[in-house]
């Protein structure tokens, strides 16, 4: 036994609180993007698409390569990868802080996306190399709670720092704790590799990529310049091109990125929905809410941050209710009446009046967390347990891939049918001369009133804030339409206890020893926003 391996946990605190600064700083910057969206669009300038790109950007970039951030930490090194990964996310975040224009912004952060990847994969892999039994349990415990920390109070610390300086000290925050980490973690953490790492599945990450990019765009660019527009349609006609790529290499690959033969089990399509009802109740609106709390109800950024704080704190202590509550009900029930109280918690949002900011807001929003919060902490451990033992390692890796390119997907969607919506509201309005009705749409989706009421010159503001009060209202039935639905599918395919989820061990590895980069980026949330 090397000497490394033969520390106690407690010599091997620095590298977990290296890691666990790189987890922080990913949820500040998911949730801190979107609180400053409207300040940097003050400052910067820029339309509504390139505003969405500063989180979508992110978020698709993140989510297209988390996969092969992990194969290539099992290939050259988890902690090289880590350390490349905070070393570019610290330079990158650098100069996000002095981005001269929003397309330089929106291409850095596309950049950061990539890192944030390499950062957490690496991390995360290296972390179980470091830990054994128990100790990796609590470690892993430790960096789960780190990242709900960020989650509860990023958005306010968001605020604070905009409100204290402005919004570029939000990046500038993201360099300073990258440093941190890395002098944390530069001599005292050890090199590790997997001996049977095969390298990267090139064709499969590269269509993935593809797949996810363009069907991206053309969901954001479609509110602006029309759903048949040709770089719409081509964007979109790509994208399932893409997607069949992928299928057709993924399926002839002797070692895929993904096999998609795991969705022969029917428990495990049910975890795959899992993520996907989480994104529609509840982290489309990490982006949305602060939106509508500046821009429609007037707040101030720290304001707006203190508000989310009823939404994502129950995300601290419900998942461990949840770990309690599944010894006596099976994991399908759980989940199914969480996803329910969010879909009440999202109808008595969506007739809540935009501009109020007490507790006609406060209350749906701690329903919609405490709901959400049941399937949330039992998904990850989900993830491993619904497969056999032997292939819980894959499993993780196409869960995480679920999970995070589908909430830059949901975003992306959820947008678009947000401006969709408030353009059908105004064009019921009597048009005015000189209206332009679908850059002022794509506006209020925003959030952003002042700006809609200009492109809408004689519209009183209380008619705009009913505009969108009605788009608000009808997409919260859209997002609790598909949240029901959700609800009802792991109703049916997780409902009854699986004795082989009994089994599992307690730090979601199946208990097969060290664990690989894929094997281990779910355990902790491998969306990096949990």
């Amino acid at each position: 036994m090397s000497a490394a391996s033969s520390e106690t946990p407690t010599g091997k605190m620095p590298i977990l609180l290296a890691v666990c600064l790189a987890a922080l700083v990913l949820p500040l910057s998911f949730s801190g993007g979107a609180v400053a969206t409207p300040a940097i669009g003050g400052d910067l300038g820029g339309g509504p698409t390139a505003l969405n790109w500063i989180t979508n950007a992110f978020m698709l970039t993140f989510g297209s390569s988390l996969m092969a951030a992990g194969a290539l930490a099992d290939q050259f090194g988890r902690k090289r990868l880590f350390m490349i990964g905070i070393i570019a996310f610290a330079i990158l975040s650098l100069a996000l802080s002095v981005a001269p224009s929003i397309l330089v912004l929106d291409i850095l952060r596309a950049g950061q996306g990539f890192a944030a990847a390499a950062a957490l994969a690496g991390g995360t892999a290296a972390l179980a190399q470091e830990f054994e039994g128990r100790a990796r349990t609590r470690a892993f415990s430790l960096l789960g709670t780190t990242f709900g920390v960020g989650l509860a109070f990023g958005p306010l610390l968001a605020g604070v720092l905009i409100a204290a300086f402005d919004w570029r000290a939000i990046f500038l925050s993201g360099t300073i704790i990258g440093l941190l980490s890395l002098l944390l973690t530069a001599r005292r953490m050890r090199e590790s590799r997997d001996p049977d790492a095969t390298g990267l599945d090139h064709a499969g990450a590269l269509t993935f990529t593809a797949m996810l990019g363009l069907f991206t765009y053309g969901v954001i660019e479609a509110p602006e310049i029309g759903w048949s527009h040709p770089v719409v349609v081509a964007a979109l006609l790509g994208a399932a091109t893409m997607l069949v790529a992928f299928v057709l290499v993924e399926t002839r690959s002797e070692r895929p990125m993904l096999d998609l033969s795991l969705f022969r089990y029917p428990r495990f399509v049910g975890v795959q929905v899992l993520p996907v009802a989480t994104c529609y109740c509840y982290v489309v609106l990490l982006v949305l809410l602060p939106l509508r709390f500046i821009g429609v109800a007037g707040l101030g950024e720290v304001d707006a941050g203190l508000l989310l704080v009823a939404l994502s704190a129950p995300m601290l202590a419900m998942p461990l209710v949840a770990s309690s509550l599944v010894r006596w009900l099976p994991a399908g029930v759980l989940s199914g009446a969480g996803l329910s109280a969010a879909a009440i918690g999202l109808f008595w949002l969506g007739r809540a009046d935009p501009a109020s900011s007490g507790i006609d807001v406060i209350l749906p929003m701690l329903l919609i967390g405490i709901g959400t919060g049941l399937p949330w902490g039992l998904m990850d451990g989900l993830s491993v347990s619904v497969v056999p033992k032997e292939r819980a390692g894959m499993a993780t890796g196409i869960f995480s891939t679920t999970r995070v390119a589908g909430e830059g997907v949901a975003l992306a969607i959820v947008n678009a049918v947000l401006a969709a919506l408030a353009k059908a509201r105004l064009a019921a309005v009597p048009p005015r001369h000189g209206w332009d009705v679908s850059q002022a749409a794509q506006r209020l989706a925003m959030g952003d009133v002042r700006g809609a009421s200009a492109l809408l010159p004689g519209l009183t503001e209380s008619e705009i804030h009913e505009s969108y009060a009605v788009a608000f209202r009808h997409l919260s039935i859209v997002l609790i339409a598909i949240t029901v639905v959700s609800a009802l599918v792991i109703l049916v395919l997780l409902g009854r206890r699986d004795p082989q989820a009994e089994d599992a061990d307690e730090n979601g590895f199946s208990g097969r020893g060290p664990a690989r980069s894929s094997e281990i980026q779910t355990a902790i949330g491998s969306d990096g926003i949990v």
